[in-house]
Order: structure tokens, then C-alpha cells, then sequence
């Protein structure tokens, strides 16, 4: 299975701006759907974004949609998350993930929602993003 390192984070006032990477090993890239997610103490985990290698296509959750950018660099394994005009509310430790589910939303009775954490195979250890005011 493809192994997942996350970096990038840290500390950061509001309105800045961090990005975030995720290299992989052990597998190309392109065969992979790559997730980011994120929990904040006391909080379930989160859908933050979610990027299709093989062709790009993206997903982006409401909360971060048009500050956050996901993007990905197949000849050198890495997805990276461009975080900007950062939140408090942003503060979590984010995650990347691996899936061979082949899609990054799907269309539920409830609408659409993007890659579950239960659909994904190898996880990061993960990399703390703290937003001060």
C-alpha cells in the first residue's frame, strides 16, 4: 500500500497562509484518489478536500471553498494544500489519505458529499494547523 508523510503545518494569525504536503511512497500517485481531512479537539473528522490524480478533478467542502487549493504533483508524488485566508476555526490536526475508490463526491438522497474516511486505505500521521486571531 502506498505510505503517506503530511508537513507543512503550524502556527499562523488569521488571513495567512499555509500549505500543507502529503508525499507518497510505495505507489504512483495517479492510481490513488488523496483526501485532506481534519479534526479539532472534541470534533468528529472532517472533509476539507479531495483531488483525482489521474485527471485532477477536485472536491472542496463548503467551509474551505475559495480559500483552500488542492493540487497535485504526480512526478513528484505530492499533494498540496494551499490554505489561505486561514480561520481560527481552521485549527485541527489535517490528514491526508489514500483511496482506491476512484471518485472524490458522489451523489447521496441527501446530496452531494465527498469521500468518507471509512472509504480510504492508508492515512498520514497527520500535521497540526493552529489559526490564532
Amino acid at each position: 500500500e502506498v505510505q503517506l508523510v503530511e508537513s507543512g503545518g503550524g502556527l499562523m494569525q488569521a488571513g495567512g497562509s499555509l500549505r500543507l504536503s502529503c508525499a507518497a511512497s510505495g505507489g504512483t500517485l495517479d492510481k490513488w484518489t488523496i483526501g485532506w481531512f481534519r479534526q479539532a479537539p472534541g470534533k468528529e473528522r472532517e472533509e476539507v478536500s479531495c483531488i483525482r490524480s489521474s485527471d485532477g478533478i477536485t472536491y472542496y467542502g463548503d467551509s474551505v471553498k475559495g480559500r483552500f487549493t488542492i493540487s497535485a504533483d504526480n512526478a513528484q508524488n505530492t499533494v498540496y494544500l494551499l490554505m489561505n485566508s486561514l480561520k481560527p476555526e481552521d485549527t485541527a490536526v489535517y490528514y491526508c489519505a489514500a483511496s482506491l475508490i476512484p471518485y472524490c463526491s458522489a451523489y447521496t438522497a441527501e446530496g452531494v458529499r465527498m469521500l468518507l474516511p471509512e472509504e480510504c486505505d492508508s492515512w498520514g500521521q497527520g500535521t497540526q494547523v493552529t489559526v490564532s486571531s
